[in-house]
């Protein structure tokens, strides 16, 4: 009975290692097959990231050069502003001259006219 016990014990011994070394293989192959997936995830994020900051970095780059078109453009208008707002002045200052002339010409009207008929008075005398 005692070396049945034995071969029993000796079966459910070797049953147990073999299943523990099953249990074992699963493992290890579950864990690289885990390993793999978030490998594979994260390689797919890096990617996108490179992907990404590359795709920023030609944005960064057309936004600077529109931006400097941009100051360059503004500079322009500025100029033009400048130059209009100085015609305006002129035209300002040149409305004001002939408002000056035209009230001259009407004095010099009215004493032509106050003269002319003090002419006719002293014919008519």
């Amino acid at each position: 009975m005692a070396s049945r016990l034995i071969k029993e014990d000796a079966l459910v011994r070797k049953d147990r290692f073999k299943r523990a070394d099953e249990a074992r293989q699963t493992l290890t192959q579950e864990l690289h097959t885990l390993g793999a997936s978030v490998d594979m995830e994260l390689r797919e994020r890096i990617t996108n990231i490179h992907s990404n900051a590359s795709a920023l970095e030609s944005q960064s780059k057309t936004l600077r050069n529109r931006t400097a078109t941009l100051g360059k453009t503004t500079r322009q208008w500025s100029g033009m502003a400048d130059g209009a707002r100085t015609k305006l002045k002129e035209i300002g200052d040149i409305q004001n001259w002939a408002e000056m002339i035209e009230h001259d010409l009407l004095l010099i009207e009215e004493t032509l006219r106050i003269v002319h008929e003090d002419e006719l008075e002293d014919d008519d005398s």
